[in-house]
């Protein structure tokens, strides 16, 4: 399973050079902030609604002394915007009170702050502070699972046992490729199966959707979709060369 999980690695890398957290970040403040905010909300509608809130808060200490019901108002389009409003303001006050005004750059002490579980903590030390993390989202834990990488629901045993198969060095960027997958290809309801580079490590082929390549290849929607279908074996007539860009490309 270790050579099945980094060859998989391997092909998501060729297939996602440019994988890269989607969230719109300066600074490991925000990155925090919007995280937080992207519970069950796209990243998309995550960074149409944070320029206004970081403009009017730049610094956690500037939140963490805002009006909660302001608050609200400015984090609403994220849905469940009151939990979200309370969390993101208790994050800050956290920061100020316990360090001085400075994003923590440890896992211990990011989960100890209101609002942060391990999967906020690690998008935050993998792309603020360059400490490798697995990002176990909806995406990683539902790819992990159909291609047998694991049979853990608790998101905590899936980060555990696949911190066990690969590379530390390539968490961060294992959770961004396979995330961009869920998101491209690797469908929660309908996956691509028979438009998928994946298939022949995956043992889900077929079962978490349509094989037959004509109906799966629609399901494939995205700016590289050419390129992807081309890794499929789908798009002989593709010109293009992603792949010269996977090699030191890291979003």
């Amino acid at each position: 399973m270790v050579r099945r999980a980094r060859r998989i690695n391997r092909t998501l890398a060729m297939a996602y050079p440019n994988a890269h957290c989607e969230l719109d970040f300066r600074n490991p403040y925000e990155l925090a902030v919007a995280t937080i905010l992207s519970a069950q909300c796209t990243d998309a509608r995550v960074n149409m609604t944070t320029p206004a809130l970081f403009a009017k808060y730049p610094t956690p200490a500037d939140l963490a002394g805002a009006n909660q019901i302001e608050v609200e108002e400015l984090v609403r389009p994220t849905g469940f915007y009151r939990n979200k409003a309370a969390n993101i303001i208790g994050f800050a006050r956290g920061v100020v009170e316990e360090h001085g005004g400075e994003v923590p750059g440890s896992l211990e002490d990011l989960v100890k702050l209101p609002g942060v579980g391990r999967k906020t903590a690690n998008v935050v030390l993998g792309n603020a502070f360059g400490v490798p993390g697995l990002t176990v989202d909806t995406h990683f834990g539902r790819l992990v699972r159909r291609m047998g990488l694991t049979e853990q629901e608790d998101p905590v045993r899936v980060e555990k046992e696949m911190m066990e198969v690969l590379p530390r060095a390539e968490w961060t960027w294992f959770s961004h490729r396979l995330i961009f997958h869920g998101r491209r290809v690797c469908h929660s309801r309908r996956a691509a199966c028979g438009a998928c580079f994946l298939a022949a490590d995956c043992p889900s082929y077929g079962l978490a959707g349509p094989a037959e390549p004509e109906t799966a290849e629609k399901l494939v929607k995205s700016d590289d979709r050419e390129w992807l279908l081309h890794l499929a074996g789908l798009n002989e007539d593709y010109s293009g060369n992603n792949s010269d860009e996977a090699e030191g490309s890291r979003g």
